[in-house]
This record gives C-alpha cells, sequence and structure tokens, in this order.
C-alpha cells in the first residue's frame, strides 16, 4: 500500500513526524537492521531484479509508504551527503582514495517552491541538477559545490533563489558506480528516506550486500555520520528468511513448522532495538539469523516457505498472554533446563524436562571433549575479570535436578569463585585458544571435586543418600541398591556414584595441571531441541506436539 505526499499535506504531518512506534510489528510489517551502529555504511547499493526503478519516500507510523517520486534506474546507491569521492572503480567515500577520482562537494544552488517531484526534476534538468524533498519542501539542486563562495558563484551565472548546504543528516541517491545525482533527501531526522522497488506480479526482489530481499528499505541518518540500513518486509516474508538459516530447509515439515511457530513468536514479542536505532530486530544473531530470499545459491527451500505459509499468524501463548522468550538451541545433550537456572528468570513456560528423542537419531558433534591447561584457564578467567590467581582446580560444584551443570567452582593461587547458569559453559569460551564448552551438560575430568553433596533424580528433587533407593537395572527389573551405590550414565561415560552422593571422577590429568571437559549436546538447553524437533518430526509427531512437550503449559494460535 503506498500514499502520494504534496507539499501542502507535509505541514499537516510534519508534527508527529519524531514518533517511534514501539510495538515490535506494525501493520503486519516488521523493521530488521541490517547494517547499522558500527556496521553503518557510507554508501549503499541496490539492484532491482525483478522490475524496472525505484520509487522514493518515506514509511510512516503504520509503516506504509509514501512516495514523492521515483526513476527508472535499476541500479542506485544511498550515500551521505556532503563532500564525496568516486574513485575508478565507481566506490563512493568519505576520504581521499588513492589513484584517480571524481568529488563533488555539499554546496549547491537552490530552486524553490515547487508543487511536487516531478516539477523539481523538470526545473532542476534545465540546468544539469536534481531534485530535492528538504524539510517537507521540493526544491531543485543544482551543482556540487566545495564551498559557498563557489556556489554563489554559481547561483550568479544560472540564476536561484540561493544556495544551501547538504546537512548531515542528508542523504543522495546516485547511479551506483556513477557521479549523477538523482535525489536528495533530509529531514534533519525527523524522517527516515524509504526506497520501495517496483515489482512484478506483486512481488520485489532486490539485492543487497549478496543478498536477496522482498519488501522496500529505510535509510536512517539522524544524527549524522554513516547510514543505518532496514529492511522494511511483510512478518511472513520476514519469517521465511529466517527459517533456513536457524534450521535445515530440508529437515521434515513438522520441525519447520515448529521453527516458524518460535521466529514468529520471537518477532511479534521483541522490539530490542527500536529505542536505540528505530528497528524492530536485527538480521544477526544477536536477534535471528535473517537473509531475506537468500543469495541465490542458497535461501529459503519449498519446504520451509510452506511451514510458513501452513503456520501463517499462529504464536506460543502462556497464560493468555504472548511468550516473551521462545528460546531454543542445537541439542541438549539429553534433558532440557529450567530457565531460572540457566538465566536466573522463571516465565513459566521453560521447564526442564529429560529428552527421549534426541538419542533416537544420528546428532553430528553431538559429544565433544575439550582440554584445558591450568594456565589457559588462569588466563582466559583473567581476561574475563576474575582474579583468583593461577588456577590450581576447576569442578562442578553443582547439578540441576535434570543433570545438568548448575555451578562451577574455580580454585586458585589467591582465592575461588564460582559461577552459575549460562556463565558455566560461557566462561570456557576463547576465541585466543579456539576452545569452547559446548553445552551445560559436561563433567571435568582432571578435577578434585569439593566433598558433600547429593544425588539428584530427574523429576524428583535431591537425594541425600542411595540407601534403599530402587532403581530399574540392566536386566529390566526393580531393584535395591543395597550398598548405597550405583554406576551411572553421565556425558563423560560411565561414573560411579557413591553412597553419599558424590559423583567420583578420574584424578588422571590433575598431575600435569590439565582438565578435560567432556559432554554432550550443543547450546544453552533451554526450550526447544532443534534436533530433538527433527526426531520427533521424524516419528510422526506434528508441530502442535514438539512445541506442547518442549514449551509446558504453552497453547498456540
Amino acid at each position: 500500500m503506498k500514499k502520494l505526499f504534496l507539499t501542502a499535506l507535509f505541514v499537516v504531518t510534519f508534527f508527529s513526524l519524531s514518533a517511534v512506534s514501539a510495538s515490535a510489528v506494525v501493520n503486519d510489517r516488521v523493521k530488521v537492521g541490517l547494517w547499522y551502529g558500527s556496521n553503518a555504511l557510507f554508501s549503499a547499493n541496490l539492484e532491482n531484479s525483478l522490475g524496472e526503478g525505484f520509487e522514493f519516500g518515506w514509511f510512516d507510523e503504520d509503516r506504509e509508504f509514501c512516495s514523492l517520486g521515483r526513476t527508472g534506474e535499476t541500479q542506485i546507491s544511498m550515500t551521505a551527503a556532503g563532500d564525496i569521492y568516486m574513485n575508478g572503480g565507481g566506490a563512493y567515500s568519505s576520504d581521499i582514495p588513492s589513484g584517480g577520482y571524481r568529488f563533488w562537494g555539499g554546496w549547491h544552488v537552490e530552486l524553490r517552491g515547487f508543487r511536487d517531484y516531478q516539477e523539481a526534476a523538470d526545473a532542476a534538468r534545465e540546468y544539469g541538477g536534481y531534485p530535492a524533498w528538504i524539510s517537507g519542501e521540493f526544491v531543485a539542486r543544482i551543482g556540487s559545490y566545495q564551498s559557498r563562495d563557489e556556489a554563489e558563484n554559481g547561483m550568479d551565472r544560472c540564476g536561484g533563489d540561493g544556495v544551501a548546504q547538504s546537512s548531515s543528516t542528508g542523504i543522495v541517491v546516485t547511479v551506483t558506480k556513477t557521479d549523477e545525482i538523482l535525489f536528495e533527501f533530509d529531514c534533519g531526522g525527523a524522517r527516515n528516506l524509504g526506497v520501495l522497488p517496483e515489482g512484478w506480479q506483486g512481488e520485489t526482489s532486490t539485492w543487497f550486500k549478496g543478498y536477496k530481499y522482498a519488501g522496500g528499505f529505510e535509510y536512517a541518518r539522524v544524527t549524522g555520520g554513516n547510514i543505518n540500513v532496514m529492511n522494511v518486509v511483510d512478518v511472513e516474508d520476514y519469517i521465511k528468511g529466517v527459517i533456513p538459516y536457524e534450521m535445515n530447509g530440508d529437515w521434515p515439515l513438522a520441525a519447520l513448522e515448529a521453527q516458524a511457530v518460535c521466529a514468529r513468536t520471537f518477532v511479534y514479542g521483541n522490539s530490542k532495538h527500536t529505542s536505540l536505532y528505530g528497528f524492530d530486530v536485527c538480521g544477526s544473531s544477536d536477534c535471528l539469523v535473517y537473509h531475506g530470499l537468500g543469495s541465490g545459491g542458497a535461501g529459503p527451500s519449498a519446504r520451509s516457505n510452506d511451514a510458513v505459509d501452513n503456520t501463517a499468524g499462529e504464536c506460543l501463548y502462556y497464560q493468555g498472554e504472548l511468550v516473551k522468550d521462545a528460546v531454543y538451541h542445537s541439542s541438549n545433550g539429553g534433558a532440557t533446563e529450567d530457565s531460572a537456572n540457566v538465566f536466573g528468570g522463571d516465565p513459566g513456560y521453560l521447564k526442564g524436562k529429560t529428552d527421549p528423542y534426541e538419542s533416537q537419531i544420528t546428532i553430528p558433534n553431538y559429544s565433544y571433549s575439550v582440554t584445558y591447561s591450568a594456565d589457559e584457564l588462569t588466563w582466559i578467567l583473567e581476561q574475563k575479570g576474575y582474579s583468583i590467581g593461577t588456577v590450581r582446580n576447576v569442578y562442578i560444584s553443582e547439578y540441576s535436578p535434570m543433570g545438568n551443570v548448575k555451578k562451577v567452582t574455580f580454585e586458585g593461587s589467591r582465592g575461588s569463585t564460582t559461577v552459575s547458569g549460562d556463565t558455566c559453559r560461557t566462561i570456557f569460551y576463547s576465541s585466543t585458544y579456539n576452545k569452547s564448552v559446548r553445552s551445560l551438560r559436561f563433567d571435568i575430568n582432571g578435577s578434585s571435586a569439593g566433598g558433600g553433596g547429593g544425588v539428584y533424580v530427574s523429576g524428583g528433587g535431591q537425594l541425600s543418600s542411595l540407601n534403599g533407593v530402587s532403581a530399574i537395572s540392566g536386566r529390566g527389573t526393580m531393584e535395591t541398591l543395597s550398598d548405597g551405590s550405583a554406576s551411572v550414565i553421565s556425558s563423560s561415560g560411565i561414573t560411579t556414584v557413591s553412597g553419599g552422593g558424590t559423583v567420583s571422577r578420574p584424578s588422571a590429568g590433575a598431575s600435569n595441571g590439565s582438565f578435560t571437559i567432556t559432554g554432550t549436546g550443543n547450546g544453552h538447553n533451554v526450550g526447544m531441541s532443534q534436533y530433538g524437533a527433527r526426531s520427533m518430526a521424524e516419528q510422526g509427531f506434528d508441530y502442535q506436539d514438539i512445541l506442547e512437550f518442549y514449551y509446558t503449559d504453552i497453547t498456540i494460535r
């Protein structure tokens, strides 16, 4: 849906232009941040791969596109207005490039008083200029001079109503790899430039940075500097651009449908970047990985698109409210975990449970083992702000009732520290050593575990002793543990649990100052296991079954 705006209408609406919606999705459209912040661009190229041009304008509070004018060019660039250099290869920059270059400055002769885009364009064309939308008025700008004096001399030659300088919030649109300016947009940060590709049979597809995207684009230069680039797209098209990058697009349909509901729930329930950047979600793993229509060779599959269409509009709800954290992970190693034990909050629907499904399929790299020296752990802890001296010991000081790691203790020459929750795995990450602990389901060999403790039984809390406890034996019969000890299967293999409830761990490796961590799974263990969803789908469960298993007491609607 588009609107055509004239200057007269702008006077009525300008007072409300700085308003930013707090909703994550408006009118079933989502704003996705593609390049922003420290990755904002001085210049951004677009290529229309379906239609024959683009429209210029902005997106209003309802995310309807308000059209100002158009171009028939299929390759255009949006560049920060001001002094611009173009090198021999057609790339734009704010700095003088090496080799030959073209330059245009930020001062212009200006003609004013035009009713619409076409009037301004016709007037500008007579002098080799271009139309512009400046603070709610159509003007024609002529020349691109380096200084006011040069612009005033130009006005003496061609006439005009005055000279003007492009501001730090202005954006110029050029034909890509040329110095031909098509349009300039500057509302002082109150409005962002919108660009809408002209499509074919109701569909749009535009190349940007190696990927094709549906919908339109928004360019924000609110406080000067470089340009934040956003994709403004229908929410269902957004979900289609997420699914194949969060889950294999060739997996069973029910698993993809469950993933689609989770992704849709996320985007409707989150607006983490709205206040700072003006968009709803980003396109990276900080939110959900999103690459639109794909890169040509990779992207959404027919099956992943069907999963989105089959679940259109459906989200997760808990006690009548939209779920805010429909989190998921690759695999859990045998059991999911309570959110309270990992992230510190208890929303009610993120409860740990034994997962019988992952073990029924082959999961790549399901088990892992990583060895750290004491020196490596000492350095890693120091880099993360823990000052306990040289690490002498590290051990799991508490397990959750689900058998996942809840607390890890490090002992050093100058003290000790205990970490909990997701930090139990993330604290081991080091890009320097290229090492990490992949899940919360692991054991540590080479440690000297702290004494005491108890035995955790899935779903039954903690037992202070195994004396008198009954268990199902390997023969399938119920037997009582007469000696108060038992062998159990853990992430590192078979270990022995003694009557006092402690787990015996091999001490080999302690002598050479190294600690080997062995575990299963990949991720934070909270919410849906993606491989578990695949396994359930392969066994004939539908996406409702999958979601209702991994998220406690939710409804889907």
